[in-house]
């Protein structure tokens, strides 16, 4: 179910708060039914005008990631880190997450602190869902997948060929 609210002014406190708990809802679902979902936090520095949660997922190719969600006054946003920046083939290395990056929907490689690799996305508060949180997980996850082992055998390729 989604709120009805005006998207041109930021979330009431009200409003906050249901999104806040049908976020929370929605982990403690997932939690129970979806088993690349491993544990989920809440951030104690979180506020009345910002909400955090830290879900850890496991994978396959990364054995697990760390996936932050930010519930702000008018939007979600959603991170997490992929992997250290590049060692060796610098160009080919990054000539590969920005192909691979044209191909992500709902997420976006870009860099971070120290060149390391981050997966990023935000969506408006007012359209979040189960649906899209499903998405959102599901979206995060499978790029991770995707990206992380092939990243990791350009940029750091004397570590898997010796």
């Amino acid at each position: 179910m989604q709120l009805i609210v005006n998207e041109n002014l930021p979330l009431a406190d009200t409003e906050f708060q249901q999104l806040r708990e049908r976020i929370n809802n929605w982990f403690r679902d997932q939690l129970v039914s979806n088993s690349i979902l491993a544990s989920v936090e809440e951030d104690p520095e979180s506020s009345k005008t910002q909400h955090i949660w830290h879900a850890r997922i496991l994978g396959e190719e990364k054995e697990s990631s760390m996936l932050n969600l930010s519930l702000k006054q008018r939007m979600l946003h959603y991170e997490t880190y992929l992997m250290p920046g590049p060692e060796e083939n610098l160009s080919d290395f990054w000539e590969y997450l920005l192909r691979r990056n044209r191909r992500l929907i709902g997420v976006t490689l870009c860099i971070g602190e120290e060149n390391a690799v981050y997966l990023i996305g935000a969506i408006p508060a007012t359209t979040i869902t189960e649906e899209e949180l499903d998405r959102i997980l599901g979206t995060c996850w499978t790029a991770v997948e995707d990206c992380f082992k092939p990243g990791l055998k350009i940029g750091f390729a004397s570590q898997f060929n010796p």
